[in-house]
């Protein structure tokens, strides 16, 4: 026995050892995903941007999916996908960090924003249900609808769930279903349908900012990249600060609106539209218990898999994932920005070492307040009015641009996908279908009520 639990914790403290085929590919594929570059794709009016991170993410979850077809030394197998899993959360505390910076030196342009910041959260968290609870039902979906539609389905949102209703409820099931369609496909289509909105002119480039908050990490990052994109340097500094903004707001009391407002909300709306909405289901009710059924084998699936490979990674992991990841962004940023590789050294230095601190403060106050929160403040508060030395910390971590930290988030994401897809295969397209309209729902809603308050 003993001999075995060491096996099993050897993953957990290694941070290359046996996983150096996956920091390998993660350096060849954002390299193609750079040397591709962004293409524009005409859409009627509007435009779809297809960006670097599109790329790096749809390159690893290519590679995950057909390891089988690849000699042993070049997979990237199921263990190796749970370990890209886990290196996610530290490269996204990178990207975390740079908006900070961001933050803090534009608070003048955030308090000026006044009500327009507030309200959009109301947006984020009804949107979802305004588009996706009608369609559900049309399509089928039961209780189930609930846990898909009241919110993205983020970690939050599975933790509310769970404690209400369980997971083994149909609710828990369809937070559960929507968790997992999310994690496939989220970024990619909110980089996607957030492009071409942003293509239309139809909205202020900091109303969409706001709407891209969404309240998860790499969806954030797409949208505001494929927003920023087409916008000029200066408004896209913009649009990151205010996406960061609305992101910080939906991860801090975003929680109390979904748990007070969007759940009742989504509880109440299924009482009053079932019964209308239910019986023009051409799936029907007699096929509802089978499709329930369907449902709850992946979500057992789901969570199984989600268990059975976890990755705990000691403070020395994750110093070396920040490490890797700095230098990938790097690479990235001399790539696309033009900008010398030793030149962004110091302010990817600063951006670690604000990672650090905020990691240090996470574990001293007993992981009581999130990791992300404390990255945020302090990276804020070096380049705000209140740290003496913020003009220079503004000017070295400003030859850094932030679309340089979403590729190698996202390949990470890329290279954890594929563990997850015989679940979501099991949950049909009707899932994708109702989470595609949250995420389009949670993003207009917030974008609308933003350019109500912005003009």
């Amino acid at each position: 026995m003993a001999v075995m639990e060491q096996k099993a914790a050897k993953p957990q403290g290694g941070a290359f050892s046996d996983g150096v085929r996956l920091y390998v590919w993660a350096i060849v594929i954002l390299v193609i995903a750079e040397l591709i570059g962004a293409i524009s794709i005409k859409a009627g009016h509007g435009k779809i941007v297809l960006l670097p991170m599109v790329w790096a993410l749809l390159l690893g979850a290519a590679l995950g999916l057909s390891q089988a077809r690849l000699p042993r030394f070049a997979q990237i197998d199921l263990p190796m996908q749970h370990k890209a899993a886990a290196i996610l959360q530290p490269a996204l505390l990178l990207f975390v960090a740079k908006l900070g910076l961001l933050v803090g030196g534009s608070l003048p342009k955030l308090v000026a924003a006044g009500w327009a910041l507030v309200f959009q959260e109301f947006g984020h968290f009804v949107g979802t249900i305004i588009l996706g609870l009608p369609v559900a039902l049309m399509l089928g979906i039961k209780r189930e609808a609930i846990g898909a539609t009241f919110s993205v389905g983020r970690e939050p949102s599975l933790a509310i769930i769970g404690e209400k209703y369980g997971f083994d409820s149909p609710e828990g099931r369809g937070v559960l279903a929507e968790y997992l369609t999310g994690t496939i496909f989220g970024a990619v289509f909110i980089s996607l349908f957030a492009g071409f909105v942003a293509s239309l002119n139809l909205f202020h480039p900091h109303s969409l900012a706001m709407g891209a908050g969404v309240g998860s990490g790499s969806m954030m990052a797409a949208a505001a990249g494929a927003i920023a994109a087409q916008q000029t340097p200066e408004v896209a500094k913009e649009v990151a600060t205010f996406a960061a903004a609305s992101n910080l707001i939906t991860t801090t009391i975003g929680t109390y609106f979904t748990l007070f407002i969007s759940l009742p909300l989504a509880v109440w709306g299924y009482r009053v539209m079932e019964p209308v909405l239910g019986r023009i289901s051409k799936r029907g009710r007699a096929n509802a218990e089978a499709a329930a059924v369907e449902d709850a084998e992946a979500a057992k699936e789901l969570k199984n898999a989600s268990t059975a490979h976890t990755v705990e990674m000691n403070f020395g992991a994750r110093l070396f994932a920040w490490v890797f990841s700095g230098a990938l962004a790097l690479v990235g940023n001399s790539m696309a920005f033009k900008t010398p590789f030793l030149d962004g050294v110091p302010g990817m230095l600063i951006i670690i070492g604000a990672v650090i601190v905020g990691e240090v403060l996470y574990f001293v106050t007993r992981r009581k307040v999130p990791a992300v929160c404390w990255v945020s403040l302090i990276a804020m508060f070096l380049t705000s009015p209140a740290f003496p030395f913020a003009p220079v910390v503004e000017q070295f971590t400003g030859k850094i641009n932030f679309l340089a930290l979403v590729t190698p988030m996202l390949t990470y994401a890329g290279l954890s996908v594929a563990k997850d897809v015989p679940a979501f295969r099991r949950l049909g397209w009707r899932i994708v279908v109702v989470s595609f309209l949250a995420n389009a729902g949670t993003f207009l809603g917030a974008a609308i009520i933003a350019e109500f308050f912005h003009v």
